[in-house]
Order: structure tokens, then C-alpha cells, then sequence
């Protein structure tokens, strides 16, 4: 039998939850981008949302925020193909979907299906690889929405914490999953992932949550403690704050990737596979730093 007290405090609980569940507000996210390409020593964009042979893109609907990076994969230069049009291309596609309505909030792999659909029917041809994330935050449900294939990924920062996160996907060492478009006759030759194997996720998130969005060139040489030293500084919603603290994160990631002595993310995973490797990867950085907040039109 339930003591009083116990009893109150059951419906302290269900009031409470029911509250939460039922918040009338919409959410938006509050984003700034900044990044590095691999032969730059400072943040510049190529045309378009593009670090190096990095993409990305923000995109706003009426009834979600949607981010996206994707990472060209570098040895298609060994073939005489630039690496960033696939990663350009696929964003942009995206974005334009996301910009006319043509998605399901709940659903970004359908974003994502859709985009390199959309590329493969595509006459003017494209060859290429790439990785991808598409994050998407419903407004009204205050759900965040995600795909991630390969090894880009996100980070949700609650309270000074990663409370959410994506999985990344990888074959074998170096290998993540990727989306690609084959010479014809090459199509069982080069390595090409189906967008339906992206790893799918939903979380609820809350006001003041902070979501990182960001290639490999981040993850592999910046570690969880010192990514979250950073976000520490990052006090307000204010767009010149996330986009100072987007600066600092992609510059520090940018500075390890060039030290020989430093022992990153990416230099452990590589001797964890018998490799002896140490110092930064230098890689092209791309990170979208986002804060939840209220909806303001």
C-alpha cells in the first residue's frame, strides 16, 4: 500500500511530466558554422557551405531546423575527380529539399535518401564518396531527429554533459560507410553504402541544449573533455557567442592536427588496430554549433 506522502509525490511526477510533455512553445536552433580546409591555415569558405572537401548546410522550414555536413572523400583526387563536388553537391540537394518541404521531420534519412537519389538520376555526371549527418529538430515536438553515416557525427551537451550522440560507421580502420557514385562498370569495385544503413536516431531535447555537428577532421583530434572545455565558455544564445565558440573549437582542432607529438583521437584508434602512429590528422574541419532555443520569428 502507497503511503500518503508516496502518493503525493506519484502525482507531483505525473503533473510535472504531463507539463513538460505538453510545452505549447516551439524550438529552433540557434547555429553558427566555421571550419578549416585541409590546405588552409584559417577558416575560409570555398563556394557554397564548403571547408576543404567538407560541405555543409542550414536550412529553416516551417515546422523544423535541419544541419547537415558531409565529407568528400579524399582519394577520389588520385583519379584526377575533386572530392568536394560530391560532398557540395549532396548538401545543396538537401538543403533545396529541406527549403521546398519535401520531407518528413521525423524521418532525415529520407532527406538523405532523397538527395542521393536525386544525384544518381542526375544527367550532368558526378563522380564521388562522401559521408554524411543530417540533424533535423521537430519545433513542435521538441524532438531531434538524426542520420549519420560513416564518421562524421553529432554531440547534445546538457549541463556541461554528452548526454546524446551519434554512432559512427566503420568497415574496417579509415573505412567509414559512405555514399558514392561509380564510374559506369565500376559500380562493384568502389565501396558504396545505402543510405538506409545510416544509423537513425530521435531524442528529446531541452532549452539550452547544445548540439555539435561536425566531420571527422573534429572528432579525430579533439577528445570529448576538451571539446566540452570548450563549450563551457558558451554562456548565451546569442548567435556572435556560438559563432566565437564554433572559431575557437575548429582552431584548436585545426592546431592539433599539425603538432607531430600529440597523441589524438585518431593516432589511439590507429594504434588500437596495431598501427604505430602518433600526432594530429590533418583533415578538413567543419563544425556547426547550435543552440535550442525558443522559437522567434
Amino acid at each position: 500500500m502507497l503511503s500518503v506522502l508516496s502518493y503525493g509525490r506519484l502525482v507531483a511526477r505525473a503533473v510535472l511530466g504531463g507539463l513538460s510533455q505538453t510545452d505549447g512553445r516551439d524550438y529552433s536552433l540557434v547555429t553558427a558554422s566555421y571550419g578549416f580546409g585541409k590546405d588552409f591555415r584559417k577558416g575560409i569558405l570555398k563556394k557554397g557551405m564548403c571547408y576543404g572537401d567538407d560541405a555543409c548546410f542550414i536550412a529553416r522550414n516551417r515546422n523544423a531546423d535541419v544541419l547537415g555536413v558531409a565529407d568528400g572523400v579524399g582519394g577520389w583526387r588520385d583519379y584526377g575527380v575533386d572530392p568536394s563536388q560530391f560532398s557540395a553537391t549532396l548538401m545543396r540537394t538537401c538543403e533545396r529539399l529541406v527549403k521546398e518541404g519535401r520531407f518528413t521531420p521525423s524521418s532525415p534519412v529520407g532527406i538523405l535518401t532523397s538527395g542521393y537519389y536525386e544525384l544518381l538520376q542526375n544527367k550532368v555526371p558526378l563522380l564521388g564518396s562522401s559521408t554524411a549527418c543530417i540533424v533535423v529538430l521537430d519545433r513542435r515536438s521538441h524532438r531531434l531527429h538524426t542520420c549519420n553515416l560513416g564518421d562524421s557525427g553529432f554531440l547534445v551537451v546538457r549541463g556541461g554533459e554528452v548526454v546524446h550522440r551519434s554512432d559512427e560507421q566503420q568497415h574496417y580502420f579509415n573505412t567509414p560507410f559512405q555514399l558514392s557514385i561509380a564510374p559506369p562498370g565500376a559500380e562493384g569495385v568502389v565501396l558504396s553504402d545505402s543510405p538506409e544503413a545510416a544509423d537513425s536516431s530521435s531524442f528529446d531535447v531541452q532549452l539550452g541544449d547544445i548540439i555539435l555537428t561536425a566531420t571527422d577532421g573534429l572528432f579525430d583530434n579533439m577528445p570529448d573533455y576538451m571539446i566540452l572545455q570548450e563549450l563551457k565558455k558558451l554562456k548565451t544564445t546569442n548567435y556572435d557567442s556560438i559563432l566565437q565558440t564554433a572559431q575557437s573549437i575548429a582552431r584548436q582542432a585545426h592546431n592539433l592536427a599539425y603538432d607531430p607529438n600529440y597523441m589524438s583521437p585518431f593516432a589511439q584508434f590507429a594504434c588500437d588496430n596495431g598501427l604505430n602512429v602518433r600526432g594530429g590528422k590533418p583533415d578538413d574541419i567543419t563544425v556547426l554549433l547550435s543552440i535550442v532555443a525558443e522559437y522567434a520569428d
